[in-house]
């Protein structure tokens, strides 16, 4: 898959194109360009740091060291979205670009907020997914905001993300619907079970969360109790090391769950906030 990757860097094509023109022979400066990348990549940086670009809910995103690499593990947690507001509506999909009948009251649009978004995978997604939602972003990195910000323009989805440089939801107005997260949840004690290439070139911030792997969750929480409205839910991404002290953190939630991915790997924490009465 890396050489794959590093050949599509090196053609400037994509994968549909590399399978079609299997006799396709790469030219001097080609070759040249091809044996840099992969020099670059013995050194264990990362495919997606080289070319630039991972693909996320069919999304093609720019990625730099400046932020974590979005990886498919972590679209369980806009499906688990999807699912939400499906159950709620099943005719929420097909009817969210219609108008509403005279007289009738204008339908809810969802207040999502995406905490820690890195390069915006979860924000984008669920922009692409739900064109009617308001959709908040935040991050404490400028640089990954910047990231961000550059793969909301070249999906043309600008004026539906607005994003806040801020520490987790601080010095956000409440009133969201879903609070979403991928946030750093690994222990500095598990580092030494961390693949190499993300400890050494993915931002450390991102990946660690302090000494327990707890530290940037139990802040979350009780910020998500805060700006959800009474009904709202609150999905972030988790691993099973940490799965027992998740659920005792919001075990005083409304419906809560922990669910695995399809390789029975603990992957999201939902929990709904009570609603009013």
């Amino acid at each position: 898959m890396n050489a794959e990757l590093l050949i599509m860097f090196t053609l400037e094509c994509d994968r549909a194109y590399l399978y079609a023109h299997p006799e396709r022979e790469l030219t001097p400066d080609e070759t040249d360009r091809y044996n840099g990348a992969r020099a670059r990549r013995a050194t264990g940086i990362p495919a997606q740091y080289i070319t630039g670009h991972q693909e996320f809910w069919g999304l093609d995103l720019i990625v730099s060291p400046t932020v974590l690499i979005p990886r498919p593990e972590t679209e369980h947690v806009v499906e688990a979205v999807l699912e939400i507001i499906s159950s709620a509506n099943p005719k929420q999909n097909q009817q969210q670009d219609q108008r509403p009948r005279a007289g009738a009251p204008a339908p809810h649009a969802l207040r999502i907020v995406d905490v820690g978004t890195g390069s915006g995978a979860i924000a984008l997604a669920l922009a692409k997914e739900l064109p009617n939602a308001v959709i908040h972003a935040t991050d404490i990195s400028a640089g990954a905001l910047e990231v961000a910000r550059a793969n909301t323009a070249r999906h043309q989805l600008s004026s539906r993300i607005e994003f806040h440089q801020t520490d987790l939801l601080s010095g956000l107005s409440g009133d969201f619907d879903f609070v979403v997260s991928n946030p750093p949840y690994v222990g500095e004690s598990e580092e030494e079970s961390v693949q190499l290439e993300v400890r050494k070139f993915e931002p450390r911030n991102a990946v660690f969360a302090g000494p327990t792997g707890m530290e940037v969750i139990a802040r979350l929480i009780p910020q998500a109790q805060t700006a959800l409205k009474p009904g709202g839910w609150l999905i972030f991404e988790i691993s099973g090391t940490i799965a027992d002290s998740v659920h005792k953190l919001i075990a005083d939630w409304d419906e809560t769950s922990i669910r695995n991915d399809l390789q029975g790997i603990t992957r999201v924490a939902i929990a709904r906030k009570a609603a009013r009465g």
